[in-house]
């Protein structure tokens, strides 16, 4: 479904990512694993065409959106939650959705409102609630939820695990897993190694702009490197793959 072939992009004269390369199968939840300035948040950016890459080229679902515009990329399916939620707060949980779905009218809108609120029951009771004053965990749902409206066939989550309570952690990693077997692919960005690499199927290390390791995701979990450049050398983590 994606194909990242070389991607190297540039901040002014500070090189950020240097080719890039790695893929995301149909059906998968792929993670990728960083640290802060590793470069994911300019990889999704690039991504998402909202920042350009000096060399190298993105393919999605067959297509090479490198030159695209954001909007055309999500109305070809790729969509993204991106970091720290940025939803508009001061609009209601509804507001929210519609524009999430804006790009194919008020009818698609009043179509997929109810799947919405059926997969996140607490923001069908908050519907007219404006979006800044609810929890940080049904921040994150929402976010979600808004870019689900936009029908997508690759849905990236930007660190969703960010400033959330264990327990909320996992429901939105129960949500994840719920959404792939309903046919969404994943990609997963995240710091949170270890959630990362206990739902996905395969996964990539990104350090200094650069793809260090990759495979299974069971396998690099059990890595000496990876336990201890984010795991530390006597974890624990109690989320089971369901």
């Amino acid at each position: 479904m994606l194909q990242v072939k070389g991607l190297s992009a540039r901040h002014g004269s500070i090189q950020v990512l240097r080719r890039v390369t790695f893929h995301v199968a149909e059906g998968e939840i792929v993670s990728l694993i960083g640290a802060n300035g590793a470069g994911k948040s300019t990889l999704l950016r690039t991504l998402s065409g909202v920042h350009r890459a000096s060399e190298g080229d993105i393919i999605f679902r067959n297509t090479s959106i490198g030159q695209m515009p954001p909007e055309r990329i999500v109305r070809l399916g790729l969509v993204q939650v991106p970091e720290a939620r940025q939803l508009f707060p001061n609009l209601t949980v509804l507001e929210n959705l519609e524009l999430g779905g804006y790009i194919y009218g008020r009818k698609h809108v009043e179509e997929h409102l109810g799947e919405m609120f059926e997969l996140f029951p607490v923001l069908a009771d908050r519907r007219r609630q404006k979006a800044g004053t609810l929890s940080g965990g049904e921040q994150q749902m929402l976010s979600i939820a808004r870019a689900l409206m936009a029908r997508p066939r690759l849905l990236i989550l930007d660190e969703p695990s960010m400033g959330l309570a264990p327990l909320v952690v996992e429901e939105i990693y129960r949500t994840v897993q719920s959404l792939q077997q309903k046919g969404t692919t994943i990609l997963l960005v995240e710091q949170n190694a270890m959630g990362a690499l206990t739902i996905a199927e395969r996964a990539y290390v990104l350090e200094t702009g650069r793809i260090v390791l990759s495979g299974n995701a069971a396998e690099l979990m059990e890595h000496d490197d990876v336990q201890r450049a984010y795991l530390g050398r006597d974890y624990q983590y109690k989320w089971e793959k369901k």
